[in-house]
């Protein structure tokens, strides 16, 4: 077996060669630092060289179909890198045309997005036609902060009058009562993961506008008692945390012309001794009905930057190394 594995690639647009590579070789940086093969140009010419066949290939199936997109027309970004990388690493024969041109979601004038894994696709896919989803899986996929972006544009679109965003307030090792302030104070630092996704999707005054009007709400699940929602997009996030009770009060509260998004991990229940996940209990409970639809998210869904692969593998080759060297000294 060779030490390094080498692959050359001939372009013939020196322009689109240099979007490709990013401001200061940005895009490049990106592909080194996930696949760890060396990158260097000459004029037109790419050549590629790593210690890992699967990496190469890895490296160049991404430049070669940026490139392509680049030549149709799109402007890439090192993020736009980061997701192509990560498609192509668990499906080598995806086409980032597809994923990129044609999959395109518009939530308002401040973003737009583009599903970065498969499991993205369909969850999107899965909100647009359902009107009841479940998404779940570990923390980092996008299921909120998608579920939050459908739900904008829901709204800008007028498709519904209103936003409400719902979370158990759990205390998770800390108590609620030692926190300044009233309820709704107390429960804030609960809330703020869904704040923080509705301002990167809109200005700061105009989040501020909708939520002293209503047409957002922010709120504890135990404020949904009672409440029959017409007309709404309704998020419930960190759902592993209500107890079958409350979820099914939740799911209930659905009224004419609204959908609904569960989020959830179900590795994470932070719920008090044995207490049952209305989660893990829902999944079973509306297994049989056909409108509902449940998206599963696994670890490689997971969005990390780029230096946080560089960090994983570090550590994997270390515990490697260390094993190894304990078995030396062993012999």
């Amino acid at each position: 077996m060779p030490d390094f594995f080498e692959k050359q690639i001939d372009f013939d647009d020196t322009q689109s060669i240099q979007e490709l590579f990013g401001p200061q070789g940005n895009s490049l940086q990106v592909i080194h630092a996930w696949t760890e093969v060396l990158i260097e140009s000459r004029g037109n010419k790419i050549r590629l060289k790593g210690r890992s066949q699967e990496n190469l290939e890895l490296a160049e199936n991404c430049l070669v179909q940026l490139y392509a997109l680049i030549k149709s027309g799109y402007r890439t970004s090192p993020q736009d890198v980061e997701a192509a990388l990560r498609i192509l690493e668990n499906d080598p024969g995806a086409d980032l045309r597809k994923v990129f041109k044609k999959e395109i979601f518009i939530v308002s004038n401040k973003k737009t997005i583009v599903p970065k894994s498969a499991t993205q696709r369909r969850y999107l896919q899965a909100i647009k036609t359902r009107d009841l989803v479940f998404g779940v899986g570990p923390a980092g996929t996008g299921k909120t902060y998608l579920a939050v972006a459908v739900a904008v544009s829901h709204l800008m679109q007028k498709t519904v009058k209103r936003i409400i965003l719902a979370r158990p307030a759990v205390e998770a090792g800390e108590k609620l009562g030692f926190l300044p302030g009233d309820i709704l104070e107390k429960v804030n630092p609960y809330l703020r993961p869904l704040y923080d996704a509705l301002h990167d999707m809109l200005d700061f005054r105009k989040v501020q506008e909708m939520l002293e009007t209503g047409m957002i709400e922010v709120a504890p699940l135990a404020f949904m008692r009672g409440r029959t929602l017409n007309e709404s997009f309704i998020i419930l996030d960190e759902a592993q945390n209500t107890t079958p009770e409350q979820m099914k009060m939740f799911l209930t509260r659905m009224g004419l012309g609204s959908k609904a998004v569960v989020t959830g991990d179900v590795t994470q229940v932070d719920l008090p001794g044995t207490s049952v996940s209305g989660l893990i209990q829902t999944q079973k409970v509306l297994a049989g009905i056909d409108e509902i639809e449940f998206v599963y998210f696994n670890e490689k869904d997971v969005i990390r930057h780029s230096l946080v692969g560089r960090i994983v593998r570090a550590y994997d080759r270390f515990d490697r190394e260390r094993v190894e060297a304990r078995k030396q000294s062993d012999e």
